[in-house]
């Protein structure tokens, strides 16, 4: 059927006014400036302010760009920019999410009213119409994705920066020897690594500090490449993986980690979790937890990282980790928030990612666009939310000696 002459023009007047809302509210709420190139026209937005990396100019490519983000906000964005809606013509991706979150957009628009009633119409027009879809892309992500962007260890969690040019293989090393001095690791204890990966901490580990090893994981994948790591590496009659649930955990270890893993574990868990740790702990046993948390007294989750990225994942709030410690007479030795490593960390992913050549035919253009958008989120929500990354170190042993200072 197609639209009469009055429809299509009805249309018309939608989308300009959707345009108006969507620069208006930039221009009164972003503290910096943006330059929205629009039907072949330059609209400047935004009070100056905070600067975010020089001048961001945006090229509309179409009007539905301006839909989808009053509707849906960083998903409605997100999707945007894997349809090619938008595109960065200077600055970067990155740059322009950072000043999104710094300028707090969620907040003011939440204490303008007129504001916060526009977006609530045009949503719910947007719903009644049917044009938002919980329809999720599946793709067959193979490690091939993984190597393009991470390390040789395939560690895909924070690293540690000491300068913030250093490579990603930098930065694990630095992670992982980080965590065996935070642990005191000594020739000859037993270590327990839960969700370890491909095992690289656990390979470092024993390499460096002579210890022997038990990695656990609920991913076969994993543990049969993790085990193979091993095996190349020499360390098969020190070091293994196993397949099994954090809930089933035996033995008796020295020292304990677990990095980038308690993020998946769902909340209804968090109390087996720690007293299973504290279980299999020695009475002088350390261990460490390492995790994105959420560092406000609400956890909020992003719509397009819970949609395309990782469904179910949680951030758990520093009181929640501490309080289940606490219940399990796990002391408390150092709590340190290395979120600014992580945003590091994203920017070597990023950079990486964007120079590597996947296979067209596995991984499509939109595909790409998605885990750029990714990425490019990770690193401003390091750089300017309440996202924090958490390393918390403790102890069975109340009466252990400390040293003064951090490692």
């Amino acid at each position: 059927m197609f639209a009469t002459l009055q429809q299509r023009q009805t249309l018309r007047n939608t989308d300009v006014t959707k345009r108006h809302t969507l620069l208006d509210l930039l221009d009164r709420h972003i503290e910096g400036k943006l330059t929205f190139i629009v039907d072949g026209s330059a609209v400047v937005v935004g009070r100056g302010g905070l600067a975010a990396g020089g001048n961001i100019v945006i090229r509309v490519n179409d009007s539905r760009f301006f839909t989808r983000v009053l509707a849906a906000g960083n998903l409605g964005l997100g999707e945007a920019y894997m349809a090619q809606e938008f595109e960065i013509v200077e600055g970067s991706l990155e740059e322009f999410l950072i000043l999104l979150l710094r300028s707090r957009l969620d907040k003011k628009i939440s204490n303008d009213p007129l504001a916060a009633l526009k977006i609530l119409c045009i949503r719910l027009l947007d719903t009644l119409r049917g044009k938002q879809s919980n329809i999720k892309r599946h793709y067959d992500i193979g490690d091939d994705l993984f190597e393009s962007f991470l390390d040789s260890t395939l560690a895909y969690s924070c690293g540690y920066a000491r300068q913030p040019s250093e490579d990603v293989e930098t930065l694990q090393v630095n992670k992982f020897e980080r965590i065996c001095r935070k642990l005191r690791l000594q020739p000859g204890e037993r270590l327990l690594d839960i969700g370890c990966g491909y095992g690289g901490l656990l390979i470092h580990a024993a390499k460096h500090h002579g210890v022997t090893g038990l990695g656990i994981t609920i991913s076969r994948h994993h543990c049969d490449r993790g085990n193979r790591n091993i095996a190349k590496a020499g360390l098969a009659d020190r070091v293994q993986i196993q397949f099994e649930d954090h809930m089933k955990l035996s033995g008796s270890f020295d020292k304990m980690v677990s990095v980038g893993m308690m993020e998946h574990v769902p909340r209804r868990e968090y109390r087996p979790f720690f007293k299973n740790i504290a279980r299999v702990l020695t009475a002088q046993g350390f261990g460490l937890i390492h995790t994105i948390g959420c560092n406000s007294f609400r956890n909020e989750h992003d719509p397009f990282i819970q949609k395309y990225i990782f469904p179910g994942s949680n951030q758990p709030r520093l009181s929640e980790i501490t309080e289940n410690l606490e219940k399990n007479r796990l002391a408390i030795l150092d709590v340190e928030n290395m979120v600014r490593h992580y945003a590091v960390t994203g920017r070597r992913w990023l950079e990486r990612f964007r120079a590597a050549t996947l296979n067209a035919g596995k991984y499509d253009g939109t595909f790409r666009r998605m885990w750029e958008y990714y990425l490019a989120c990770g690193i401003a929500a390091m750089t300017a939310s309440d996202t924090a990354l958490y390393q918390i170190l403790f102890t069975k042993d109340y009466t252990a000696e400390l040293p003064l200072q951090r490692v």
